[in-house]
Parts: C-alpha cells; sequence; structure tokens
C-alpha cells in the first residue's frame, strides 16, 4: 500500500491520539483540583483539631467517660 493511501488512516489515528490527549488532560486538572480541595479540607481540620486541644483543660488529655457524669437515677 502506498504512502497516499495511508495518509487518511495516519490523520484518523492521530486526530483520535489528540482526542485522547485532550481528555487526559482535562482529566488531570480535574483531579489536580479534588486533591487541591481536598489538602484545603485536612489543612481546616488540622487547625481545628489543633484549637479544640487548646481548648481542652490542662490535665484532662483522656476523654471524659459520658457514663460517669449521668445523674443517679439511671
Amino acid at each position: 500500500m502506498s504512502d497516499a493511501h495511508r495518509l487518511p488512516e495516519v490523520l484518523q489515528r492521530l486526530e483520535s491520539l489528540e482526542i485522547k490527549a485532550s481528555f487526559t488532560e482535562d482529566l488531570l486538572d480535574q483531579l489536580n483540583m479534588t486533591i487541591y480541595q481536598q489538602q484545603e479540607l485536612i489543612d481546616r481540620l488540622t487547625r481545628e483539631v489543633i484549637q479544640l486541644r487548646q481548648q481542652a483543660p490542662e490535665g484532662q488529655s483522656a476523654p471524659r467517660n459520658l457514663r460517669d457524669e449521668l445523674p443517679p437515677h439511671y
């Protein structure tokens, strides 16, 4: 088969590869945005945990047992 006959096939394959590359780029951008948003959330939650630990009374490192706080009639 001559090169002239293969040209349409090669162009079609090239176009297909360009389309796949475009979709891959878009997907990569979406994944990067998702990772960025997740990291922002992790950072915010980390700051909240630090603030909550700072608010806890001194000497109360272990979580309290709520059963110890029930009124006697329970």
